[in-house]
């Protein structure tokens, strides 16, 4: 088997790169290790930036239905101290450029977008071998194999396309987040969902935090961030829900019955999600036939920017390839240096609000941040 252009991951990028390849007239295969576009939860919400994300959606044809996607009032913002005094709130007026839509909703639309037979699920990549002249041999774990002119590793943080390029790894950020969910929240947990509001909402102090979202379908999705060493969150069992639920609630004690309850009245059971990230100038030389986008080239600490990079790394790299399909190597290195640049202010950027939001001087330092100007009490 032989294909033209291969994508490692179905994610936001992947996918993105692939439409706009399919709107040039260039066609591609993604090759997915997840069974099915369902095969697990995609996450919350998505804050899609006019200057990056919503700018690859036009060049993928698809704003207009992005566009349907979105959730009403989700910019609006909260941020409360410890003790549940509101310091700061923004109500969403449709102006702020940075609207919310449901990650999974996103994801589906662009899966739809593309030719049936695109993206073939179930393909695990289990190794890869340079061939020379820019080709390479992809082994996957069902013992199949293809050969690529060109491979695109838009396979996220443990990339396994980015050891072709970059001997770099992951590393632990020193922060995680437990992730929380409480349903029908309007009716069953009404002061919860009073302080979470519209949008999303922040609740700080040096070292913590319990931030949410509001969803469609009254759904509270919150992230408890705690900055603790990663042996701290390997002794705690998260497979016994009630005693991770306690052991993360006690780091919260004294806190707002209405913020801690975010933690203790979740429904499902709580969820880890380490942080890990990649050298804020995270960078390599050109490598013939191979390249990366999203997280698998510029992993960094959330700071709202990570699919929306994902995203215009996508499409610029499917328009790159689209304006010199002659010369792979000349687009290849031209869209690097792009993304180089902007990636690396992107992580100084990620870096920074970390120390915004958990710093000595958090929250006061987040209020500063969105500026008095918006602040209403």
């Amino acid at each position: 088997m032989t294909d033209h252009i291969a994508i490692i991951g179905a994610g936001l990028g992947g996918l993105v790169l692939a439409r706009v390849l399919h709107v040039h007239g260039i066609q591609a295969t993604i090759y997915e290790a997840e069974a099915s576009p369902t095969a697990r939860a995609q996450g919350g919400m998505l804050d899609i930036h006019e200057r990056d994300g919503q700018l690859a959606l036009k060049a993928a044809g698809l704003y207009g239905e992005f566009v349907k996607l979105i959730h009403p009032g989700g910019e609006a913002t909260r941020v409360f101290d410890p003790a549940g005094n509101l310091l700061f709130h923004n109500d969403d007026d449709g102006t702020g450029g940075r609207p919310e839509v449901p990650r999974g909703a996103l994801r589906q639309m662009l899966i739809d977008s593309l030719p049936a037979g695109t993206i073939h699920w179930g393909m695990k990549m289990a190794g890869v071998t340079p061939l020379g002249d820019g080709r390479h041999r992809i082994a996957f774990a069902d013992g199949a194999s293809t050969v690529v002119d060109l491979l695109i590793g838009a396979d996220g943080a443990w990339s396994k396309v980015r050891p072709l390029l970059s001997s770099a790894n992951p590393v632990y950020a020193g922060l995680s987040f437990v992730e929380t969910y409480l349903h029908d929240a309007d009716r069953t947990h009404t002061p919860s969902a009073t302080a979470v509001g519209a949008g999303g909402m922040f609740a700080l102090a040096p070292g913590k935090g319990i931030m949410a979202h509001r969803e469609p379908g009254a759904v509270l999705h919150a992230y408890i961030a705690l900055t603790q060493p990663d042996a701290w969150f390997s002794a705690i069992d998260f497979t016994d829900a009630p005693g991770t639920r306690a052991t993360i609630a006690a780091e919260f004690e004294g806190w707002d019955p209405a913020l801690r309850a975010l933690i203790t009245d979740g429904e499902p059971a709580p969820i880890l999600r380490r942080i890990h990230t990649l050298p804020a100038n995270h960078t390599w030389h050109r490598v013939p036939g191979v390249t990366l986008i999203g997280d698998a080239a510029h992993l960094m600490p959330p700071s709202g920017e990570g699919a929306n990079l994902a995203m215009i790394d996508g499409a610029e790299l499917g328009q790159a390839l689209a304006a010199r399909p002659h010369d792979k190597e000349q687009a290849l290195a031209a869209f690097e240096q792009t993304m180089f640049r902007r990636a690396s202010a992107a992580a100084v950027d990620a870096v920074a609000l970390l120390a915004t939001l958990f710093g000595p001087a958090t929250p006061g330092s987040l209020v500063e941040m969105f500026g008095p100007a918006l602040a209403r009490s």
